[in-house]
């Protein structure tokens, strides 16, 4: 008897072993719900601060108060425009592997033109034009959005949203669910048939709505008393551009005038606000932040790049934009509390790139500055060249800050590439705004700065981009006499902003220096997946938990 008892109690105690092991092993991995990635195209670092007492408490100040800011991230390479900016900051790579050299950029081999998402084998779905002919084919490398698809077993649902197809396609890698974009000729979002058939009942629902034209007819004035703009200068400036139907660069806007007209509303604020607008219609019909696996919603605003080039960053309607954009900040993050619930979500903010002053302003404070002509350049060499090769046109383009060559015609006429761009580099040198020409195939070895090299060979795809790279002198950039533009690896193009906040994300900040490539390795860390597989970023381990 006694036995019988003994052999049951040890059956007793064996099952409760194995289901207390098998409740152990059906245990899910602890992961947030929703992961919110947000880009401001052109934001610059320091905009954090030089508003930082007009922001209210719900936006910017909750990510800076409640989030860990990396202080001291910096773009790894050039040149730092949207597309490249894009890729980077979900690939965790660089355009020597991504492939993705530039908004534009030229295959070397044949002289292509090729625009970063162009896709010819595709459709536009939502529209009978042709902005819908775009995918992520030309990018080589797989997305921490990729990866999340991977590791989950394709269960978590990741959707990229932009009024730019670029910053809508490129984050979301190859696997994404969906990717939607702007597309002036119907004024409204369309997608490609590389992501769907149709576009689904919400997204035309959303588009029925009209809300480009609704919000226009708004016009445009300044948030607060024009008065108080004081991190700016005077409204009427002769550094900005003014809009069509303006005869002078100054608020108010009267958007009315344009409601109607395609694409108006990408530069202004209001196209921050249909985006975001967009993004939370995502979140509620796709049910994001609903499932057992994490969803990924990645999410750029745009019109701060169409207004910065604009106005150039010390005018009105940048600060403005801004002091707009924290609300709309502060609205979304509320948003997402009531709908995800506060903790239940991780969210970042970041930047694909900065901009540089206008040159103009700066020399109006004496501080050395000037615009870049690569038209004028490109002029010259050619001249030089087929004074002594006769032959035209041996320089394609100047993209990029970059000299491309004819590679077929230079071929085809048996000429030696390494003694042209000798030539080029010599020419190039002796240009009064120009501080060095680099053969990129040896920037390794060249007499720069240590940084310069770094940033030369982290862009250099042997493929597709040029074969000497132009640094200009700081305050030097290939902007015109009004507004201002972005490309090179000066810190007001590099230095830019990263947050995290939510689920898995400490309190605090970090003066290191941080990578722009290191954001998707912090994002693999903390999700638990592997990095993506063109990966060179390190996880800012510091910010997580």
């Amino acid at each position: 008897m006694k036995t019988g008892l003994f052999f049951l109690l040890l059956l007793l105690l064996f099952n409760t072993a194995l289901g207390q092991k098998m409740a152990t092993k059906n245990t899910p991995l602890a992961r947030p719900k929703l992961v919110v990635g947000l880009v401001v195209d052109q934001m610059r670092w320091d905009y954090l601060y030089r508003y930082y007492s007009r922001y209210q408490e719900g936006g910017f100040k909750r990510l800076l108060n409640e989030g860990f800011s990396c202080e001291n991230t910096n773009i790894d390479f050039i040149p730092t425009v949207t597309a490249i900016g894009h890729t980077t900051i979900y690939t965790g790579s660089v355009p020597a592997i991504h492939g993705i050299a530039g908004n534009d950029f030229i295959i070397q081999e044949t002289g292509k033109h090729v625009y970063c998402t162009e896709d010819s084998s595709v459709q536009t779905v939502g529209s009978s034009s042709e902005a819908g002919q775009m995918s992520p084919a030309n990018l080589l490398a797989t997305t921490v959005t990729d990866e999340l698809r991977l590791a989950t077993n394709f269960q978590s649902k990741t959707i990229g949203i932009s009024l730019k197809d670029r910053g809508a396609i490129l984050p979301v890698g190859h696997t994404a669910n969906a990717a939607y974009w702007f597309d002036d000729a119907v004024n409204g979002w369309i997608s490609s048939s590389y992501y769907m058939k149709a576009l689904p009942e919400w997204v035309k629902a959303f588009n029925n709505q009209k809300l480009p034209e609704k919000y226009l007819k708004q016009n445009w004035n300044t948030l607060y008393p024009i008065s108080t703009y004081t991190q700016s200068t005077v409204d009427n400036s002769p550094y900005e551009g003014k809009f069509s139907n303006s005869a002078d660069p100054v608020f108010p806007v009267k958007t009315s005038e344009f409601a109607t007209k395609p694409g108006a509303i990408r530069g202004t604020p209001y196209g921050n606000t249909l985006t975001l607008d967009l993004a939370k219609a995502a979140i509620e019909n796709e049910a994001l932040g609903k499932s057992e696996a994490t969803d990924f919603l990645a999410v750029s605003l745009s019109s701060p790049d169409y207004i910065g080039h604009q106005f150039g960053p010390n005018a009105i309607e940048v600060e403005d934009t801004y002091l707009r954009l924290d609300q709309d900040l502060s609205a979304f993050l509320t948003y997402l509390d009531t709908k995800i619930g506060k903790g239940n979500y991780t969210f970042f903010l970041s930047a694909d790139h900065g901009v540089a002053h206008n040159a103009g302003f700066l020399n109006s404070h004496h501080i050395p500055a000037g615009g870049f002509s690569s038209g004028d350049i490109q002029k010259g060499l050619n001249s030089k060249l087929e004074s002594k090769y006769n032959q035209k046109n041996l320089v394609t383009s100047m993209m990029n800050y970059q000299v491309h060559l004819n590679i077929p015609l230079i071929r085809k006429n048996n000429l030696n590439e390494n003694t042209i761009v000798d030539e080029c580099i010599n020419y190039l040198e002796v240009q009064e705004d120009i501080a060095y020409a680099v053969n990129m195939r040896v920037a390794s070895s060249a007499s720069i700065p240590a940084v310069l090299k770094e940033k030369i060979v982290n862009g250099y795809n042997k493929n597709r981009s040029g074969a000497i790279q132009i640094i200009l002198k700081p305050g030097f950039f290939g902007g015109g006499k009004t507004g201002t533009s972005h490309g090179t690896w000066n810190p007001f193009d590099t230095h830019i902003p990263l947050i995290f906040t939510g689920w898995g994300i400490k309190q605090g900040k970090t003066n290191r220096p941080v990578n722009m490539s290191d954001i998707a390795s912090t994002l693999a860390a903390l999700l638990h997946i592997q990095e993506p597989n063109g990966n060179i970023g390190k996880p800012v381990g510091e910010a997580l938990k």
